[in-house]
């Protein structure tokens, strides 16, 4: 592992976990990666915020539909100026209303203020501002988003974003080229207030920009969700962090994936890295710790030969513009052998992680089968989601399910729908399905 400095950057650690012995002729390989993150955030990355650290911009749907009832609105502004509370000293920021255009609220002129005593107290005062109507276009709140970070020397860029409705005013198409104009160039936390969004926008939304995602369905727990995720934001001491997976020849990538704390497929987004080599976005980091699932597919050898089969490491951006750092490492091998034992043993964490995947994904299908009117579809997943969620002692998207089916028997995934579910509830189940916990080692 590099050493850096802990006034300069988190210190990182790669552990590989894995059972690396194949029978003969034996191929895939799988492995989970724990990077850990200490020393960071509170540490400070280059001095004070506004000396080129943080940027956060706010967006708050200020659409008609924030009217009614009144306290969404009521609630996002106070919830805004607990998070502009929250910021340090020194931090860039500006807030945004968003309608079917986006308009700056605070500091205007296509700029970013300094947190200071001054600036977070005509910040709340400028929250008056913020009245409901008009529509819904987030792409534009996202590109003005994106113009105001740009316009500082920012090392961490971030966003949070508040909607109470669906993206009506731009095709799917529109805010899709947005979240690609943005992505790499800024994260991005979403919440949907109340009950009348679309789920899968407001996760796409944070999926995309490597943020996270989640219901407030009450406007007056806004507040403290918004103070919540500002700390966390003010936590973060490096940004664009990448996994990067240099493979042998002849060594195909099946998957990347993040399991832990959410489950998020990062295999698509891979750019490549040079011969062999690949990176996956991560985003930004503070003290803390994530799980990454690698499979590989190795050329098939016989008993006694033994091969890396990758070579992961954590890369994050030089800020005096020079090569990228490498952080961490850590290596996946393949042995071949002819014990049996040996060869068939599945790694506990990969067993855990493997789970955790399909149980976010039996949930999605549960409740789109429920949706449809697929009755015994979306039993049979859903009783399988029960299933899962108590087998790896998952008990909040256990306690989640249980308020969307009624269980008879969790151990064999033996449940019945509810003839009655709130519209809260199954929206926060299928928001929070890809929170993961994880595996007790």
């Amino acid at each position: 592992m590099a050493n850096f400095s802990k006034s300069t950057v988190p210190q990182f650690s790669v552990d590989v976990y894995q059972n690396e012995f194949l029978p003969e002729g034996g191929r895939d390989v799988s492995a989970i990666v724990t990077v850990t993150s200490t020393g960071g955030g509170t540490s400070g990355l280059s001095g004070p915020a506004g000396d080129g650290a943080a940027g956060v911009v706010i967006m708050v749907d200020c659409s008609g539909s924030m009217d009614y009832p009144a306290t969404k609105m009521r609630g996002a502004r106070e919830a805004t100026a607990a998070a502009v509370d929250t910021l340090r000293d020194g931090t860039s920021f500006a807030i945004v209303a968003g309608t079917h255009t986006a308009m700056e609220i605070y500091p205007g002129q296509r700029r970013l203020a300094v947190a200071d005593a001054r600036t977070r107290a005509e910040a709340k005062e400028s929250l008056r501002r913020l009245s409901a109507g008009g529509g819904t276009a987030i792409g534009t709140w996202l590109r003005l988003a994106d113009r105001l970070l740009s316009s500082a020397d920012l090392t961490i860029r971030h966003g949070i974003l508040l909607t109470d409705g669906r993206n009506e005013h731009e095709s799917p198409e529109e805010l899709r080229a947005a979240l690609d104009a943005c992505a790499g160039r800024f994260t991005c936390d979403a919440r949907g207030v109340g009950t009348d969004w679309e789920v899968k926008e407001v996760t796409g939304i944070a999926s995309a920009l490597l943020g996270t995602a989640d219901i407030v369905a009450d406007p007056a727990a806004l507040a403290g969700d918004f103070t919540s995720m500002m700390e966390h934001a003010m936590g973060k001491g490096v940004a664009d962090v990448a996994l990067r997976l240099w493979t042998p020849v002849g060594v195909e990538i099946a998957f990347v994936k993040q399991v832990a704390p959410t489950v998020g497929d990062l295999s698509g987004r891979r750019t490549e890295a040079g011969p062999r080599a690949g990176d996956y976005p991560t985003g930004s980091w503070g003290d803390e710790s994530r799980d990454y699932h690698v499979s590989v597919r190795v050329p098939q050898a016989a008993v006694g030969r033994e091969m890396l089969a990758a070579r992961v490491s954590l890369i994050a951006p030089d800020p005096l513009g020079g090569n990228p750092r490498t952080l961490s490492q850590g290596l996946v091998r393949a042995v071949w052998t002819d014990d049996l034992a040996m060869s068939t043993s599945i790694n506990p964490q990969v067993a855990h992680y493997t789970g955790q995947a399909e149980l976010a994904d039996v949930i999605q299908q549960g409740l789109d089968a429920r949706k449809s009117g697929d009755h015994d579809g979306a039993t049979a997943k859903l009783g399988r989601a029960v299933q899962l969620a108590a087998a790896s002692g998952n008990a909040d998207t256990a306690k989640l399910l249980s308020k969307v089916v009624d269980v008879v028997d969790a151990a064999t995934g033996t449940v019945r729908l509810k003839a009655k579910v709130a519209e809260a509830d199954e929206m926060t189940l299928e928001t929070r399905s890809t929170k993961t916990v994880r595996v007790k080692r």
